[in-house]
């Protein structure tokens, strides 16, 4: 799969030690820069293994995809999810995560393709990458205009949830604003979520755009366990204008979001900013800011 470098637009406008026993921290540290400061956090919870998702690094991927993932891997982050290969097969994907010790749970699939003939194909590369989750990360106008709409896209989702099961894998679909926005005097989200079945869709909450909606994450999360099973960690400046900036650098608690969500059933936290100034800082800032909200947290 061979996805341009924005494959879909944006609504408006192993832990260390298990690491480190897998290369040797000899190894390690010279092919990473490793230091001591960006080590991973090691905690009893699945948040263990941060995530970051790479369209937050799309720029860096283009133009050098293995040593973006090496820097990456240096900062700490254990996890990524793709939106795009950059050109390479699933195959070379897959080598390059293993040779970094990363993982990739979840991808990001353009709905044309879950409604289009080349599902199959997707579900395949997928499955050869190593990922868990195929992930629909966005709608166009014309799919969510009106309530029927919803509901058709809620049976694409079961129907092309049927066969990633049948595949070895897990459908999840990511939210935006609009699918927090009234249409016909329901939200969209719970439509989604009424009409999908549990044992083939999953779904992946991003925190910005629910608060920006003017939703409670941490509603969504005690009404629909076990349902939400991934998120997307970004910040919020605050109203009215939510500027989107580094996590820890706004307003949302993630501290209190986490620790609900480990109970909810929730596996993987992906870091993401949707136009960071400078992709890098940002990435590691997040990383930092993020890794001391998760050492905190209670184990299990």
């Amino acid at each position: 799969m061979t996805f341009s470098v924005n494959p879909y637009p944006r609504s408006v406008n192993s832990d260390r030690r298990t690491f480190i026993a897998t290369l040797g921290a000899a190894t390690l540290g010279a092919f990473t820069g490793w230091r001591d400061e960006d080590a991973p956090v090691v905690a009893a919870h699945p948040f263990q293994r941060l995530g970051l998702q790479l369209y937050t690094v799309r720029t860096e991927m283009e133009r050098d995809m293995e040593r973006t993932l090496t820097r990456i891997a240096q900062i700490g982050y254990r996890e990524v999810e793709f939106a795009g290969y950059f050109g390479r097969s699933p195959a070379q994907v897959r080598a390059l995560l293993a040779a970094r010790g990363l993982t990739s749970p979840s991808t990001h699939v353009p709905y044309a393709e879950l409604t289009g003939a080349n599902w199959q194909r997707a579900l395949d590369d997928a499955k050869a990458a190593g990922h868990q989750f195929v992930t629909i990360p966005w709608l166009a106008p014309a799919d969510r205009a009106t309530l029927d709409g919803w509901r058709r896209v809620a049976d694409a989702l079961d129907r092309g949830g049927e066969l990633a099961k049948a595949a070895g894998l897990r459908l999840a679909y990511h939210n935006h604003d609009f699918e927090l926005m009234p249409v016909e005097g329901q939200l969209p989200l719970d439509v989604l979520l009424a009409n999908t079945d549990p044992a083939l869709v999953s779904f992946e909450l991003d925190l910005y755009w629910m608060v920006r909606a003017g939703q409670a994450p941490l509603d969504y999360l005690a009404r629909h366990p076990t349902r939400i099973t991934m998120l997307h960690v970004k910040d919020s400046a605050g109203p009215p204008a939510h500027r989107m900036v580094d996590v820890g650098q706004g307003r949302i608690d993630f501290r209190t979001i986490l620790a609900r969500a480990d109970r909810a059933g929730v596996r993987h936290a992906f870091v993401e900013h949707d136009q960071p100034k400078d992709p890098m800082t940002s990435v590691r800032t997040s990383y930092r800011n993020l890794a001391r909200v998760v050492r905190a947290l209670p184990a299990r």
